[in-house]
């Protein structure tokens, strides 16, 4: 994967790279599957030996520390050459300009999660829908968002980043008018679905976009914008979302998308200018591994559809639930098996997964969206249900997480900038994380400013500085040619985490509230009993509220003791991220920038380079077993 920094050579080379890809696949295709089985998919050594991650674009060959403590030297005949960032080709005003185009996407790929929460029962009334259906509207998008992920990642390392981030924007754009145009049920599920995909797109490949443009010390705070975008869609949403339904109509949730996507699509055609290979669209496509991406996308689906169904269209206990989840699993085995020794570019590289710094960063990922989440979708349940909120007040009262979010999600990128350490904003962030959110297991069951607005804040600076800390301490460990990759796998499991939470955490709550049901039936009687159990998020509100006062206060205790529980849960899973972040060794964060070349022929290079420093590996192994039996 050169790069030269000698601009002849550089035309030369793209122009004889499509010619390249050719010739690099019949080579790649006419290898023995001993050979093919110690290539790229290999986990059996981690490609920074070939460099070590950090190294790769650093200004000094000096031994550096990698994430699992070792020490590592840069070797000569590196695969990239270290070249000024692409991001000082374009300028500030180029940058500002194309920033504020991806936030904007990001914007409204993270704004389409919530803002149908509070349109929904007017959606579902419209078109008729059954408890199943609803369901569905909801789930439609979270569920395609996910499946998709680590397709994009892959095809973008194939075809380029711009070209396929604006195929993820228009993906988006067309399914946002579908569900505009939406004359019955299956026609809004499928645009939410299509909405989806091209959200999952847009998500992920703004990240990489930033890790093409930046080096590793810059990238932390344009993430830093991207996690105050990502808080801010996420109270937005229900506050607009109830906004124009109640003022306008609910297809405006879906005609917002178009003025202010079609903007950034404009933008980011004229002025994102990202490296990107030529490769045959037939060589392309017999490069990806579409058997990985297939059972990838059938696991989480399977696994996922399995999550969604269970207690709402079939028991937990049902065979439909348990067959789903459980061959969801074997699925998703059966892609790592694939990827480990079938794969030749593999989708997600088991490699990622050798190196203990890799896999401590993508537990504390899994740990953070598990949690945050749950702020964002049961701190509104609270407010509708105890203190029964409108679902646009409930957004508002959600603003100290999200202000507090922002704020320190901004300042611990400009740190990370300044310093290049992160190891103690991870730590510091989890504790306050893990603080933040133990203390809403004291909200009362009446309206106690002082507690919500405190608490909020404790838990909105903790989660703050985790939504680009660790992505880039992965990025930094990781070789240029696994970036995309690696950055999709972090995104895969972000939004898979994302969907664990939110049934997780709806179990405990409706299992606690369940086992409340005698003292509330003895209060106000089994009919508007049974009423409030199968009632959720705010839904029985005007019940609630017509009750008298003793009757009232049964019923609010029995929900905010029900989100107790839940949040004892959410404390230990956060808990469970500041003791794996203990463990965390830095890495140096480069100020210099290595360009990742896409194309078929940079992933052949890339491959070819990990076989060889795997070979090498085996043969100094080797070497030493040899030693030991002489001595």
């Amino acid at each position: 994967m050169t790069v030269t920094q000698n601009p002849p050579h550089e035309e030369d080379r793209v122009v004889r790279s499509a010619d390249q890809d050719k010739d690099l696949l019949v080579n790649a295709e006419k290898m023995t599957p001993s050979d093919a089985g110690v290539s790229s998919r290999d986990g059996s050594e981690k490609p920074d030996a070939i460099e070590s991650p950090s190294q790769a674009s650093d200004e000094q060959p000096a031994a550096e520390t990698t994430g699992d403590g070792s020490l590592e030297k840069a070797g000569p005949g590196a695969p990239l050459d270290r070249v000024p960032s692409q991001a000082q080709k374009l300028g500030k005003k180029k940058i500002v300009v194309v920033m504020t185009a991806l936030c904007l996407v990001l914007f409204l790929a993270a704004l389409d999660m919530t803002i149908v929460s509070t349109a929904l029962p007017t959606i579902a009334t419209h078109f008729h829908a059954s408890e199943s259906g609803y369901s569905w509207i909801a789930s439609s998008y979270m569920l395609a968002n996910a499946a998709c992920v680590p397709l994009w990642g892959k095809i973008s390392d194939v075809w380029g980043r711009k070209r396929i981030i604006l195929i993820a924007n228009f993906l988006f754009l067309v399914g946002s008018l579908i569900c505009a145009l939406a004359v019955n049920l299956p026609m809004i599920i499928s645009g939410r679905a299509i909405q989806g995909a091209g959200g999952g797109g847009i998500i992920v490949l703004a990240n990489i976009c930033v890790s093409d443009l930046f080096s590793v010390r810059d990238r932390p705070m344009y993430y830093g914008i991207f996690g105050s975008t990502w808080a801010i869609a996420g109270a937005l949403g229900p506050i607009v979302g109830g906004a124009f339904t109640t003022d306008v109509t609910w297809r405006w949730c879906f005609y917002l998308n178009l003025p202010i996507g079609g903007v950034s699509f404009v933008i980011l055609v004229f002025f994102l200018k990202i490296e990107t290979g030529k490769v045959p669209f037939w060589a392309g496509i017999r490069s990806i591994d579409w058997t990985g991406n297939m059972l990838m996308l059938g696991g989480t689906l399977m696994f996922l559809f399995g999550l969604e169904f269970g207690g709402v269209n079939y028991p937990w206990d049902s065979a439909t639930v348990i067959c789903l989840i459980v061959f969801g699993v074997v699925t998703w085995a059966l892609a790592f098996f694939n990827e480990w020794k079938l794969a030749r570019y593999p989708v997600i590289p088991i490699r990622l997964f050798n190196n203990l710094h890799n896999v401590l960063m993508l537990l504390i990922c899994f740990c953070h969206s598990m949690v945050f989440i749950s702020g964002s979708y049961y701190l509104p349940l609270y407010f509708q249900t105890v203190l029964l909120a409108s679902p646009i007040m409930s957004g508002v009262y959600v603003l100290p997480t999200v202000l507090s979010l922002s704020v320190f999600s901004a300042i611990t990128g400009i740190i990370i900038k300044k310093t290049g350490r992160y190891r103690e904003l991870i730590i510091g962030g989890l504790f306050l994380m893990a603080l933040g959110y133990g203390l809403l297991i004291d909200l009362k069951y009446y309206a106690s400013w002082p507690r919500i607005i405190i608490y909020q804040i404790i838990g909105g600076i903790g989660t703050g500085p985790l939504f680009q800390s660790p992505l880039v301490a992965l990025q930094a460990n990781i070789h240029p040619s696994d970036m995309a990759a690696g950055t999709a796998t972090f995104g895969f499991l972000r939004q898979v985490s994302a969907a664990i939470s939110i049934v997780l955490g709806t179990v405990i709550y409706q299992n606690v509230f369940h086992e409340q049901m005698p003292r509330v039936t003895a209060a106000i009687g089994q009919a508007k009993a049974t009423t409030l159990e199968n009632s959720f998020s705010g839904s029985a509100t005007s019940l609630i509220k017509a009750l008298p006062t003793d009757e009232k206060t049964v019923v609010l205790k029995a929900y905010t003791l029900a989100l107790s529980r839940m949040w004892i849960f959410y404390c230990a899973m956060a808990g469970l991220g500041l003791i794996v972040s203990l463990f965390i060794r830095p890495v140096v964060l480069s100020k210099s920038h290595t360009i990742a070349k896409t194309g078929f022929a940079e992933q052949e290079k890339a491959r070819q380079a990990v076989l060889e420093d795997q070979k090498r590996k085996q043969q100094a192994d080797g070497g030493e077993v040899r030693g030991k039996e002489e001595v």
